[in-house]
């Protein structure tokens, strides 16, 4: 039967460091959900408690509503791939498949559950040969051909493709999807491939820092990111950043000032944007996917467009679309921990003395928030940027366009943008976001 798992305020200690920090989590009976986020966020580590191969500092561990915090591994029911395989050498890919029923129960005959489950993964031709004959996928199938000869209770993935080539990882990747579909059973990924997280998880929980940062459907959390990191780390290509002050005169036309343009609100202010009062003066974090943007004359402007333009850095042709590296004259905003462990506060200047008492419980508040995401002066003491036409332009591209392939732009061109304010996101300085709210996103209904 599949096993509802959840998380309360789960946490991981090694000494002074926090691996994961009061972490929670609810997953439905048959729900496939996908812990996303960079190396060393603490997302295996969360599996690895799940599991029980890792004891649980703080917090509490429930499986089908009873507390599992001292449960031995062998009495969850789980199965878990690894990531490197794990398949015993010695063993013929029938006894490795084999190996946790003969241990289950020495004495029976499981010779047609094994069969029954290469047949389902197509690795009977294979199952008396070595590990060491077999390709990658193959081993990675009798891997999983392992965990599902147990009937598990909940399945638990720990980067299974990782080590696999681009083309296989696909491939093995709808495979996953529809086994775990067919099988029913409650499904918990992990992984660093955003690819994967959106196409295989009902739900994706985004980690930052040992900290959770957004639990959502996919679509929502590429759609609604509640928080800049989020957003930056879902989408290819990484959605565009950029600083940017809020310009809100008393007797004129609302704006955001990017630098050397502005992006003008439509009047009369929609609610979402009647929220950017109050941020008067203040460095915000404009956020604009590729798609929101496009390369056309004002003239062909839709309701809700407004202009930019911007100077082409270079061109990526992808095949099936291209992306046109411009400088519109925009800083591009900072978020830090997209690649590392963990997390630097907004505002942290660098010291050679450890941090003190007062900078430590700052980082630590902030860190369950969104993460102090963005490295820039102080917000409140900023004033409103003057719009002048010759302030000097920042020379690295600043936006990313995406365009169809048949488009060709000489490089240093300047080219007219209009960009979509339906699809405009705005953070505050600590990197939540301002807007839009969900039921205001268009085509997305929450």
């Amino acid at each position: 039967m599949s096993r509802a798992i959840s998380l309360h305020s789960v946490s991981k200690v090694y000494g002074r460091t926090r691996a994961v920090d009061r972490f929670s989590l609810d997953i439905m009976p048959g729900e496939f959900v996908v812990l996303l986020g960079p190396s060393g966020c603490g997302k295996s580590t969360v599996l690895r408690m799940i599991a029980g191969l890792e004891d649980i500092s703080d917090g509490e561990l429930l499986l089908d509503g009873e507390r599992s915090n001292h449960v031995p591994p062998r009495e969850r029911g789980m199965a878990m791939v690894f990531q490197n395989f794990a398949l015993y050498p010695s063993m013929t890919n029938r006894d490795n498949i084999g190996f946790p029923l003969r241990l289950e129960n020495p004495r029976t005959d499981n010779s047609a559950r094994v069969e029954a489950t290469a047949r389902m993964l197509g690795i009977e031709s294979v199952l008396d040969r070595y590990p060491s004959q077999l390709s990658g996928g193959e081993r990675q199938r009798v891997a999983m051909g392992r965990a599902i000869s147990r009937r598990p209770s909940a399945f638990l993935m720990d980067e299974p493709l990782s080590n696999l080539d681009a083309k296989l990882r696909n491939h093995l990747r709808a495979e996953i999807a529809q086994l775990t579909a067919e099988l029913g059973v409650t499904t918990v990924y992990v992984t660093h491939d955003q690819a994967e997280a959106m196409s295989l998880g009902d739900r994706v929980a985004v980690m930052r820092g040992g900290v959770l940062q957004q639990v959502s459907p996919p679509r929502e959390v590429y759609a609604l990111p509640e928080n800049v990191f989020v957003a930056a780390f879902i989408g290819t290509p990484r959605i565009n950043l950029l600083e940017a002050v809020v310009y809100a005169p008393l007797d004129g036309r609302m704006s955001i000032d990017l630098g050397r343009q502005r992006l003008p609100l439509p009047e009369p202010l929609s609610p979402e944007h009647q929220l950017l009062r109050v941020q008067q003066g203040r460095q915000v974090i404009v956020g604009l996917r590729s798609e929101a943007v496009r390369i056309a004359q004002p003239s062909r402007a839709r309701p809700g467009e407004v202009a930019l333009s911007g100077l082409v850095e270079h061109m990526e042709y992808q095949g099936h679309e291209a992306l046109v590296h411009l400088n519109t004259g925009s800083r591009p905003a900072v978020v830090t921990d997209l690649e590392s462990a963990r997390p630097r506060p907004a505002g942290r200047r660098r010291r050679s003395a450890g941090p003190g008492m007062l900078e430590r419980i700052r980082e630590r508040a902030a860190g369950h928030v969104s993460g102090p995401v963005v490295v820039m002066d102080d917000p409140v003491a900023a004033e409103p940027a003057a719009y002048s036409p010759d302030r000097p332009a920042i020379t690295a591209s600043d936006l990313v366009v995406r365009t169809s392939p048949d488009m060709r732009l000489r490089t240093g061109a300047q080219v007219p943008l209009l960009v979509d304010l339906a699809h405009l996101y705005v953070f505050d300085h600590q990197g939540r976001r301002i807007c839009p709210a969900p039921r205001d996103l268009p085509g997305l209904d929450v």
